[in-house]
């Protein structure tokens, strides 16, 4: 007979009853019942500090485990309310501080070259979906020539290498495809 290495192993493999599991898993049976009762309260407080329930959730978890933490240490179980919703806006604090700006002030506008010159932004969508359609509408081996060569912007010695052809045949099939593309028919009822 040989002796079991790992002990929890061991003890994993003994038949133990759900509740003797859940008593040997929970050192505070207390905190289980109390965040229980007040779980529901506590997402609200959450989800007024961060505006996302997904985001609120996330909170919630991480002042919850910090409360389990120290529970040893909290004296006064009637005030658990305000510990945790310290310890929630402590967390979004530090969340708040540690998040990446990506603005930076400067003196002009950075926008205004980005701005379209004009048109629609629902006509420029619907030309783009058309494209996209029409495309999709080409054989298989011109479609991946038309986005490898204008979609992930490739040159065409990199699109004969992705395709294991010569750059003749991409020069070739898209030279085919833009000719199929300007007859589409739907291309140019949007267009127009």
């Amino acid at each position: 007979m040989t002796t079991p290495v790992c002990t929890s192993a061991s003890k994993a493999a003994a038949p133990a009853t759900v509740t003797q599991t859940r008593t040997q898993n929970l050192r505070y049976p207390s905190f289980s019942s109390y965040m229980r009762a007040r779980q529901p309260v506590l997402l609200r407080t959450a989800r007024s500090l961060t505006g996302n329930p997904s985001d609120a959730e996330d909170l919630l978890q991480t002042a919850l485990a910090k409360t389990y933490v120290a529970w040893e240490r909290i004296e006064d179980h009637r005030a658990l309310d305000g510990y945790v919703r310290r310890a929630l806006l402590n967390t979004r604090t530090s969340q708040w501080r540690k998040r990446r700006v990506d603005e930076f002030a400067c003196d002009e506008l950075p926008e205004s070259d980005l701005v379209p010159a004009g048109g629609d932004p629902a006509e420029q969508q619907a030309l783009r979906d058309a494209m996209w359609r029409a495309i999709m509408r080409l054989p298989a081996r011109q479609r991946a020539m038309v986005v490898l060569r204008y979609y992930e912007d490739l040159s065409e010695v990199q699109t004969a290498e992705v395709l294991g052809v010569s750059v003749g045949t991409v020069k070739s099939a898209v030279s085919r495809a833009l000719g199929k593309l300007r007859e589409d028919a739907e291309l140019s009822l949007v267009r127009s």
